[in-house]
């Protein structure tokens, strides 16, 4: 039949085992996916997407997951999900690239032998056969130097590449069915797009069908032609992707929808699903209220960060790469300046330096007038209460050894900023009620919450030493629409409660735009532009930056 799916996932129940007993994770989950198309699993953390894909794959853990109903058809024909015709296609015909390559990838394995075990597996390749088909494929999703790629290790390739491996080893056996789980998530929004256009130029030419999971509606828009939508493990709404993202019938997409930051237009708040299920609206900030620049906090000037590299056995050559160079800029107090562009392009050097943390090669930071780089580590100590980080990964951020009492209490009685372990506290329970935690979780520890709740902690325990200066780096990366929206709108909240100056870097121009006053563009190493976050976003001088914008999913401008 010409209008068959390829696969059709019929009625799909599942529960997970607990304490308590077996809880039901997924109900009733129905979805298609034809040949050569791309359904667009798309919902909060927790809605079931991953799930119903692991399902799929038959990657959950055995004994702790029970499928309690459910069917598939694939090409029409009627199967269990773990009939032996099933379990075949699975790693050959039907195949899966997950979000973090880095944890997907084997670190003591060379790429190339990696790809290259999935081909002896599967075809029974010879090593110099596999060898030449993992060149190819190297080629085609286009990593540079695929020679030199063969030998290198995951930890010695950007995100971009790692990524480009993934899904080589996706693709080495042709597969009928691809499935991509949130793989451009922390990725820059160029790597993102090329990423985006590799996987709809390799489905084009393989007639791949494809289950893209993402909570990125902006990302949708560009790649779908079907759109499932989940909350609690149950579809909440499904149509073609015109329908569903243009007029969508239900109040729960509505709100996903509502969620994102709205480029070219700052909002007074993002609104999140359960605002847009309040029947709030959003509000454009007037004039008035746009930031009026005060005097400066921190001057940074001609500040560069040089790393050298020895090469050669007999004959040593060292080579120089300059991670930051010659940048000068200023913050002024009580603003949020954003930090833009690409990976590797100096970023994270850069607010490392500002924190000591590495050492510069050349330059100044002054913070108050007073040079950094002259402190001594007893004065870098005291600096540090006053200028605090908030990092991208609300899971490594926290030391899962540690309560959250202990988390948040021992910078503060380290600093001597209460008179005993009862007032530490009771700090820490205010300041969890100031990030909308609640304050009875002081005994617990970090792997009991959410992405988006250890975020909230990691925010409260970088209040905990009443700092003057924040760098957010990618703080909201990894969190869906709807939580990045309450976290960003906490962080503009404590911003003016505690009269806050923000550094926020973000590889999203869209985050960037909704919080910064003012936004610089960097691009190996260098400033390439610095103005109002208007003028840049709308009025952008250098090619780079208008290629950042242009590179923005449509459904994110």
């Amino acid at each position: 039949m010409e209008n068959q799916p390829y696969i059709s996932i019929q009625h799909l129940s599942l529960s997970f085992k607990t304490d308590e007993g077996w809880k039901r994770v997924l109900e009733n989950v129905s979805l298609n996916v034809a040949h050569g198309k791309t359904t667009a699993l798309v919902g909060e953390s927790g809605s079931g997407k991953s799930v119903t894909s692991l399902a799929l794959m038959n990657l959950h853990k055995h004994g702790s997951t029970r499928i309690d109903q459910g069917e598939l058809l694939v090409d029409g024909r009627r199967f269990d999900f773990n009939a032996p015709e099933i379990i075949a296609k699975r790693g050959k015909e039907w195949t899966m690239i997950f979000q973090e390559p880095m944890t997907s990838l084997n670190p003591v394995m060379t790429c190339g032998e990696q790809v290259a075990e999935v081909l002896k597996v599967h075809f029974n390749l010879h090593e110099k056969d596999a060898k030449g088909r993992v060149l190819e494929l190297f080629e085609e999703v286009k990593l540079p130097e695929p020679t030199a790629m063969w030998s290198r290790y995951p930890h010695q390739l950007s995100g971009g590449q790692r990524q480009r491996v993934m899904i080589a080893l996706a693709i080495a056996c042709n597969p009928k069915l691809l499935i991509a789980d949130e793989p451009t998530t922390a990725l820059d929004v160029t790597v993102q797009r090329s990423i985006l256009d590799l996987l709809l130029g390799l489905q084009k030419k393989y007639g791949m069908a494809m289950i893209f999971i993402t909570h990125d509606l902006g990302v949708v828009q560009d790649l779908a032609d079907d759109v499932v939508v989940m909350k609690h493990g149950k579809v909440v709404e499904s149509g073609e992707a015109t329908q569903i993202l243009n007029d969508p019938k239900e109040d729960y997409t509505k709100g996903l929808l509502a969620c994102r930051p709205v480029p070219g237009v700052k909002l007074e708040r993002l609104l999140t699903v359960s605002d847009v299920l309040e029947g709030k609206e959003r509000k454009p900030i007037s004039e008035n209220a746009l930031f009026k620049s005060e005097g400066v906090l921190l001057e940074v000037n001609h500040l560069s960060k040089t790393y050298t590299k020895t090469i050669g056995f007999w004959k040593k050559r060292t080579i120089e790469t300059k991670a930051v160079h010659e940048v000068s800029f200023q913050v002024f107090e009580g603003e949020t300046l954003g930090l833009v562009g690409e990976s590797g392009c100096g970023k994270t050097t850069l607010s490392r330096m500002l924190l000591g943390l590495i050492e510069a090669s050349a330059g100044e930071i002054r913070y108050k007038g007073i040079n950094l780089l002259e402190l001594n580590s007893k004065e870098w100590r005291d600096m540090r209460r006053r200028v605090q980080i908030i990092f991208q990964d609300p899971y490594s951020s926290l030391n899962p050894r540690h309560t959250i009492k202990e988390i948040i209490t021992s910078p503060i009685l380290r600093f001597g900023l209460a008179r005993s372990s009862s007032e530490a506290n009771s700090i820490a329970e205010n300041l969890l009620e100031k990030v909308g935690m609640p304050k009875d979780i002081l005994s617990r520890y970090p792997h009991e919450f959410s992405g988006g709740q250890r975020q909230r902690i990691v925010i409260a325990r970088a209040l905990a030493v009443q700092p003057e200066f924040i760098i957010c780096d990618e703080s909201v990366a990894a969190l869906d629409v709807s939580v990045q929206a309450q976290v960003l709108n906490l962080l503009n909240d404590l911003k003016k409660e505690f009269n806050l100056t923000l550094l926020f870097i973000s590889h999203d121009l869209s985050v960037i735009y909704q919080m910064a006053d003012r936004i610089m563009v960097m691009q190996k190493g260098k400033i390439e532009e610095l103005g109002s976050a208007t003028e840049v976003y709308h009025h952008p001088h250098s090619p780079y930056t208008q290629n950042l914008i242009a590179s923005i999913p449509s459904g994110g401008r």
